[in-house]
């Protein structure tokens, strides 16, 4: 299905369904078609939200995890909301991660799932290859478990990020605020009810990573999900979208 953006002010957004607002933070490479099962399993109880994170349209200095947490800000003052559900998958999660660090009074719950904000692999040393279109291919099938998931309009949408010169320098740019920014000693401040959900199979951050955000983020709980790589919520819909109802419902507003 196609959804429909909306604009408030210079914030683009998706909003589907209505109840307790849950909010979606997507990735570098997050097209909106990657929560399309997760809207449509929750707009029927939960207002969805997807803010458009304005990751190319930043200027340089503000081209960062911070940079991004302060569009979610705005964001989520502007639209009225006054307490919601956070979510974040990859670099949407430490974007959230940062958010509710700052604001932990409007989170009533988080979930992670791939999230940086600890240790992260990148495309790479070699990455972004200009105009090499089978090797953005292969770079995008890392992402998951099942190859087969990397569509050809996926892949098509990373290559022509990766063949923008300017969006590159932007995708450098966040990718490396992203390893600067590291959480690690920060966590133990979050005492908000807290879900990972993590792929078993996830080489962009791997299962370690899912039990040191485990260890470090005080009364949180890990789900894992077999078969699976970087993006649980589009490889493997039906189980994500299963754990975090039963976690959305122990934590209604």
């Amino acid at each position: 299905m196609e959804y429909e953006i909306k604009q408030q002010g210079k914030f683009k957004y998706v909003s589907e369904g209505e109840g307790e607002p849950l909010v979606l933070l997507h990735g570098l490479f997050g097209a909106l078609s990657n929560f399309k099962d997760l809207v449509d399993y929750f707009k029927g109880n939960y207002n969805v939200v997807i803010p458009i994170l304005p990751l190319f349209d930043l200027g340089l200095l503000d081209t960062s995890v911070s940079g991004l947490a302060k569009h979610v800000q705005k964001f989520i003052d502007t639209m009225g909301f006054q307490k919601v559900h956070l979510l974040g998958n990859s670099l949407g999660g430490h974007v959230g991660l940062v958010y509710t660090l700052k604001h932990e009074h409007k989170v009533a719950s988080l979930t992670l799932t791939g999230s940086s904000g600890l240790f992260e692999n990148g495309m790479g040393e070699t990455y972004p290859k200009r105009g090499d279109y089978d090797f953005i291919r292969r770079k995008t099938e890392l992402t998951f478990y099942d190859p087969k998931v990397a569509s050809k309009e996926l892949v098509d949408e990373v290559f022509g990020i990766v063949n923008n010169r300017l969006k590159v320098i932007k995708i450098i740019a966040l990718a490396k605020s992203a390893i600067r920014h590291n959480l690690g000693d920060e966590l133990k401040d979050i005492k908000i009810p807290t879900c990972l959900i993590w792929g078993k199979n996830d080489t962009i951050t791997p299962p370690m990573v899912a039990e040191e955000f485990h260890s470090l983020l005080l009364g949180s709980e890990l789900h894992w999900i077999d078969k699976c790589g970087h993006a649980p919520m589009m490889e493997v819909p039906h189980e994500f979208n299963e754990i975090l109802s039963s976690f959305l419902a122990k934590h209604k507003l």
